[in-house]
């Protein structure tokens, strides 16, 4: 996987953090650095913790199911790429907390980077160098969620659906170049 594919993952990873960070911008009155720097602390540091735990434990059980990783990479990426459309199209706006506290980044951090977790997994099983993916996707979603925050305290929540919308389908494509590489069909 060429670092074209990694970045692509990155940026399609940090579009639900992004999401959250444009709705956590426009929950705070008077917009502050340390507001973008709470958000890409929180959001890029678990994005690129998951991808690591993923990766572990693929790994372990990489070699009871090596004959079928590609397909497994390929359902991984699709469900949580259907998920991200699904939740862009759904149209219900989840209720954020103005707090940048511990108490209110935490849950949102962790249940943003469920996804890097299943993408770490498929990592193992296509021998990804899973310290510069997990860097790659950690500095993407810091970057990506502090940026997020002025956006959100700028515009508002318009653009939350788009990200997100946007990260599916690139995951989708993605898992797709996965399989059909392996398949024989497509060459890169």
């Amino acid at each position: 996987m060429g670092f074209l594919d990694l970045f692509l993952i990155a940026v399609a990873l940090s579009m639900d953090a992004f999401a959250v960070s444009v709705c956590k911008g426009l929950s705070v009155g008077k917009l502050k650095p340390k507001h973008s720097l709470i958000a890409g602390a929180y959001f890029g540091g678990f994005q690129a913790l998951m991808p690591v735990v993923g990766f572990l434990l693929g790994f372990k059980f990489e070699k009871f199911i090596v004959s079928v990783d590609h397909w497994i990479a390929f359902v991984l990426l699709a469900v949580i790429g259907a998920n991200m459309i699904k939740e862009a199209l759904g149209g219900d706006e989840d209720e954020v907390d103005s707090s940048f506290g511990f108490k209110a980044m935490l849950p949102m951090a962790v249940a943003t980077s469920i996804d890097a977790l299943a993408v770490g997994i498929t990592f193992a099983f296509l021998n990804v160098s899973i310290v510069k993916a997990a860097a790659l996707i950690g500095i993407t979603t810091f970057v990506l969620s502090a940026i997020g925050v002025v956006v959100g305290n700028l515009f508002g929540a318009k653009y939350k659906s788009k990200a997100e919308l946007l990260g599916g389908i690139v995951l989708i494509l993605i898992g797709l170049k996965i399989l059909l590489e392996h398949l024989g069909i497509l060459s890169f």
